[in-house]
């Protein structure tokens, strides 16, 4: 019998006792200690030509990033977002690469998504998975159900500023280029993880390009 006293959390610590085991095996994987959510990273995931790539294609398809009720001029994200082709030749290569190092099925992962941050441009703290309260809840139930694992490559070197900060934490990890970073955003008994709150930080020098995908608990729609 299913003890399902929030949506997906049977699905959520099924599907992150999973992955951690993976992980846990993976020589190439690296736990950053924090004390309260999963978090681990794999330097040199992207190559150079990969990341010189993906930082075109995002320029090419750069539009002012939004959230479910904010919009661009609200100051709370503040970075361009571009929707990948997920037809490209690179793209289905590292989305299908991010997939294989987590162990989970294709059809549970969003699109992969490009953001470029310029100057001053931030998110502010958020965290990837959904409130179930709020009104976008009953239409990203129907389209895959909660996120579970985020994953989020750093594609150049930031010349000032735009870390990834861990705000509960206590953590910010500085962008890395060809670094990817996973981590779980339920706790391991299914319920969304407070802790995972996340911030990218202002850009205060050059340029930011990253790349991220996001899993829900059933099949993307």
């Amino acid at each position: 019998m299913s003890h399902d006293p929030v949506p997906d959390q049977d699905a959520l610590a099924k599907v992150g006792a999973a992955v951690r085991a993976r992980l846990a095996a993976a020589p190439q994987v690296h736990r950053i200690p924090a004390d309260g959510a999963e978090l681990f990273a794999i330097g040199g995931f992207v190559s150079g030509e990969e990341c010189l790539q993906l930082c075109d294609l995002i320029d090419a398809a750069a539009r002012p990033s939004a959230l479910h009720e904010l919009d661009y001029a609200s100051g709370y994200r503040t970075s361009y977002s571009s929707d990948l082709d997920p037809r490209g030749t690179l793209v289905t290569a590292i989305s299908a690469r991010i997939d294989a190092v987590l162990g989970l099925d294709a059809s549970f992962g969003e699109p992969v998504q490009g953001q470029r941050y310029w100057p001053g441009q931030q998110f502010k703290p958020h965290n990837d998975w959904f409130y179930t309260s709020e009104g976008y809840w009953p239409q990203e139930r129907l389209r895959g159900g909660q996120r579970s694992w985020t994953a989020m490559a750093y594609l150049n070197t930031v010349e000032a500023g735009g870390a990834t900060a861990f705000t509960a934490l206590g953590i910010q990890i500085e962008p890395k280029p060809g670094v990817l970073l996973l981590w779980n955003n339920a706790l391991p008994d299914g319920r969304p993880n407070e802790a995972t709150i996340h911030a990218g930080l202002p850009v205060e020098k050059g340029a930011k390009y990253i790349i991220t995908k996001w899993y829900r608990t059933r099949e993307w729609r």
